[in-house]
């Protein structure tokens, strides 16, 4: 049976699309968001720096997947509307203009609607632009093709739909194991802190709310409303203190625990304690940071290269 050859009710021009092609649009447009957040989700884990943030990104995976069943119909409405009814519509127009099987322009329509939507997303939000479409075209993909093959077979509602919950348990279960094969085969990267020597540590380093740290070659230090850790018997009220003054700083190749290079500083006084910064960011653009507080929900600072002057 062709993908042209359809059954049930039909749009009355190729510019408007059936009732039932929205309810598929949205049944497998939410079906697969699942999967796609689990990939998400372990790309970023793997490829960023979690900053020793306990579970990091997980809690949000849990609670999305405690949710789906509330928020997977109403995004895959949104992703019907945005994404897969459009490419829908360019498909059948593309199909009566030109020749080749239907299943090609329904694979293919999902760029226009991924262009559309991903060129000034990526410009306002500063994405990656080819990622940014890539990722539509392939939110788009499976939708498209999803509401022709439900034409042709002519599902009811109710069949669509659970069809639909299948078919997002198999994509899941897919991507975990994708997921994983992609880590352990090197296709994703892990993150990896950049290794500065002292050289490359020494300079002016700053942060939120007018933190400066300058590190001198010679050791010494020089503080600006910089982040400390608390004194001790203050460490049950705050998670950091803001001190300034002059100490010395000396590589660490452990810092706080992290197995990660770093710098330990030691202020004068008794403003705060030692404090471990661990190093972040890349060759090109690194930084400094700490976490204060409890790893699951503590305050991150973090401090970048200041500009040569």
């Amino acid at each position: 049976m062709g993908w042209g050859k359809t059954h049930g009710t039909q749009p009355s021009a190729g510019l408007t699309w059936a009732p039932d092609d929205l309810s598929a649009a949205a049944a497998l447009g939410g079906a697969q968001l699942p999967a796609a957040g689990l990939l998400w989700w372990i790309y970023e884990a793997t490829t960023q720096d979690d900053y020793g943030a306990g579970l990091g990104g997980a809690l949000g995976v849990l609670c999305f997947l405690l949710f789906a069943p509330l928020l997977l119909p109403i995004l895959g409405m949104v992703s019907a509307f945005a994404l897969s009814l459009p490419s829908v519509v360019l498909a059948r127009l593309a199909g009566r203009r030109f020749p080749g099987p239907g299943w090609v322009w329904h694979a293919v329509a999902p760029i226009i609607p991924a262009l559309i939507w991903g060129v000034p997303a990526g410009v306002l939000f500063e994405w990656p632009l080819g990622t940014t479409v890539a990722c539509l075209a392939a939110l788009g993909l499976l939708p498209t093709l999803w509401v022709a093959l439900v034409r042709r077979q002519a599902w009811r509602p109710a069949g669509v739909w659970w069809r639909a919950a299948l078919g997002s348990v198999v994509l899941f279960v897919l991507a975990i194991g994708g997921g994983v094969l992609a880590t352990e085969t090197g296709l994703i990267q892990e993150y990896e802190p950049p290794k500065l020597t002292s050289a490359q540590l020494a300079g002016v380093w700053r942060g939120d709310s007018g933190a400066e740290l300058r590190l001198r070659p010679d050791g010494s230090a020089e503080a600006v409303k910089l982040p400390t850790q608390p004194p001790f018997d203050d460490a049950h009220f705050r998670d950091y203190v803001r001190c300034q003054g002059s100490g010395t700083w000396e590589p660490d190749d452990d810092s706080d625990n992290t197995d990660r290079d770093g710098v330990l500083l030691k202020l004068d006084g008794d403003c705060g304690e030692d404090t471990h910064w661990s190093i972040t960011g890349s060759e090109d653009s690194p930084e400094l940071f700490v976490l204060f507080g409890d790893p699951d929900g503590g305050t991150l600072w973090k401090l970048g290269r200041a500009a040569a002057s």
